[in-house]
């Protein structure tokens, strides 16, 4: 496949996509972009923060994630009381 071929094929994907698919997939492509910019993020992390992280996704891949939507009906009813 030359470089051509897969810009197209690329292409015809992105285009076929609906709005919404398009615009998560537009920030993947962006997180995807900028990652390659500074990869030093991490390393500025002190080691209780990177832990922090870790714990994070741990806990995401383990099924215990709580959605923006709950923590922020949460906080609303925690501070409008």
């Amino acid at each position: 496949m030359t470089v051509s071929d897969l810009k197209l094929k690329i292409f015809r994907q992105i285009d076929s996509l609906e709005r919404n698919r398009l615009e998560e997939f537009y920030g993947l492509l962006l997180n995807y972009v900028n990652s390659k910019k500074d990869i030093s993020d991490w390393e500025r992390l002190t080691p209780l923060q990177k832990q922090g992280l870790m714990d994070a996704i741990d806990q995401m891949d383990s099924g215990k994630e709580i959605s923006h939507n709950d923590v922020i009906d949460k906080l609303r009813k925690k501070y409008n009381a």
